[in-house]
C-alpha cells in the first residue's frame, strides 16, 4: 500500500498561508492514503535560539490547529518528531553519506547563515534530518510545496546513495505530491505568509479580526480608483478567492474586477464570505478541542506509538544491512 509522509514546523496555531499551502491538502490525501503519516517537526525548530516555554505551547498549538483543520486520527497517524528517537539515529547514519557540498548549497542554508555569525551545525544538517524523517517511514510519496523540491530532491538522492552503497533496493525514491494551492502571498503582497513578517490571517481568528486585515490587504497595485478595471491575475486578493470559494463566485470575481464593477472592498467583502463558511467549523473544533485537551493528548500519544512501530522496524533493518547492531553479531 502506498505511503505518504509529510511534516510542519510548531509555529503555533495554523495560519492560512500554512492551512492552504499543506494542511488542507492532507486532509484530503489521508482519504486517499489510509495511515497517511504527518509529523510535527519540533526537532527541526530548535537549530536556533528559542524559549522551552514558548517552544512547548507553539507544539500544543500546532497539534491542536492540525486536528482542528481536520486531521483525522482514525484515518491518519500525527505525531510529535521528538516522541520518535529514531529520526535522529536515521540522520546521524545519513550524514555518513552525504556530502558536505551538498549541505552547503542548499538554499535554505545560504539565507540563513548568510544573516548569521555563529552556524549552529544543526543548520547545515537540518536537510539530513529532513531526509531521515521521510526515509524512515520509506514514504513512496511526499506532500510538498514547489520550495521544497530540493529538500525532496536530497532524500531522493540520500536513497539512492544508501542503495548503492549497501547494494540493496531498501529505500525509495519518493516523488512529490505538489500541492494544488499555490504559494500563498502574504496580506502585503511582497513575501510568503510568515507570522515573522506580520503578513497573515490566523485560522482561529474572528470574522471581525479577518476583516481587520482582509481591508487593507494589497490588491492590484495599478487600480488607483474604483473606475478602474483591476487585473485580477496579479491581485493576491483574487487567488484567495480560488482558494475559498467555489468557480463560479471566482469567475464572477475577475469579470467584476476586470470590468470594475466592484471595487476592491466589494471583492474582499465576498472574499470574507468564503472564508467564514470555511474556517468556521475548524474554529468550532478548535473550541471543543480547548475544552477536552485530552483529546489532543491522546492523539498525539496513538500518533507516536503507531510511528514508532514503523521506525523501529526500519532502523532495524536498517543496522542489519549496514552490520551494526547485536543482532546477529556471532554469526
Amino acid at each position: 500500500m502506498a505511503r505518504i509522509f509529510s511534516g510542519i514546523q510548531p509555529s503555533g496555531e495554523l495560519h492560512i498561508g500554512n492551512y492552504l499551502g499543506a494542511v488542507k491538502n492532507w486532509v484530503q490525501l489521508q482519504a486517499t492514503y489510509p495511515g497517511a503519516i504527518y509529523c510535527v517537526v519540533d526537532y527541526h525548530a530548535i537549530t536556533g535560539s528559542y524559549d522551552p516555554a514558548v517552544l512547548r505551547a507553539r507544539r500544543w498549538g500546532m497539534a491542536k490547529s492540525l486536528l482542528a483543520a481536520g486531521i483525522d486520527p482514525a484515518q491518519a497517524v500525527l505525531f510529535m518528531q521528538s516522541d520518535v528517537p529514531e529520526h535522529t539515529e536515521l540522520s546521524w547514519i545519513f550524514t555518513t553519506i552525504t556530502p558536505l557540498g551538498d549541505l552547503e548549497r542548499q538554499t535554505q542554508f545560504k539565507d540563513k547563515s548568510s544573516k548569521m555569525e555563529s552556524i549552529p551545525a544543526g543548520l547545515l544538517m537540518y536537510p539530513v534530518l529532513q531526509s531521515a524523517d521521510i526515509l524512515l517511514y520509506r514514504a513512496d510519496s511526499i506532500p510538498v510545496g514547489e520550495d521544497q523540491i530540493q529538500h525532496l530532491e536530497l532524500a531522493r538522492d540520500t536513497a539512492r546513495k544508501f542503495n548503492a552503497k549497501f547494494g540493496v533496493e531498501y529505500f525509495p525514491e519518493p516523488k512529490p505530491l505538489l500541492t494544488p494551492t499555490r504559494r500563498i502571498m502574504g496580506l502585503d503582497g511582497n513575501a510568503k505568509m510568515s507570522k515573522s513578517l506580520g503578513n497573515t490571517i490566523g485560522l482561529l481568528e474572528t470574522d471581525e479580526e479577518i476583516w481587520q486585515k482582509l481591508r487593507p490587504a494589497m490588491t492590484d497595485p495599478q487600480r488607483v480608483r474604483k473606475s478602474d478595471p483591476g487585473r485580477p491575475e496579479v491581485c493576491n486578493i483574487y487567488q484567495l478567492h480560488k482558494a475559498f470559494n467555489d468557480e463560479a463566485t471566482v469567475s464572477n470575481v475577475a469579470q467584476q474586477c476586470s470590468t470594475a464593477g466592484w471595487g476592491c472592498m466589494d471583492c474582499k467583502k465576498v472574499l470574507l464570505e468564503g472564508m467564514v463558511q470555511e474556517l468556521t467549523p475548524i474554529r468550532r473544533r478548535s473550541a471543543e478541542l480547548d475544552a477536552e485537551p485530552q483529546r489532543v493528548l491522546d492523539a498525539l500519544a496513538d500518533g507516536g506509538r503507531a510511528a514508532r512501530g514503523i521506525a523501529q522496524q526500519t532502523i532495524a533493518e536498517v543496522r542489519d544491512i549496514m552490520g551494526l547492531g547485536s543482532t546477529g553479531l556471532a554469526g
